[in-house]
């Protein structure tokens, strides 16, 4: 995609409200712009900061995931 900076998306989620995500967000490391959210991973339909990153990502971008089972991880090209 010409013109296009390649950017690092990041994606962490926990699926209870009294969970902690530091470590997972530490883990992930460094990106260029990060969703964050506690969500059931029973349904992503429900999951509006997943959305806002597939919305965000273009192609050549690289999304980096980190959530139970990182079944978040549609489209990835690379996750934790």
């Amino acid at each position: 995609m010409a013109g296009h900076k390649v950017q690092m998306g990041g994606y962490v989620r926990v699926s209870a409200t009294d969970q902690n995500e530091a470590w997972r967000l530490d883990a992930l490391g460094a990106v260029d712009r990060l969703f964050c959210e506690k969500a059931s991973g029973k349904n992503t339909d429900d999951r509006l900061q997943l959305q806002e990153l597939l919305s965000y990502v273009r192609d050549g971008d690289t999304v980096r995931a980190h959530s139970p089972g990182c079944d978040c991880a549609v489209g990835a090209q690379d996750h934790p």
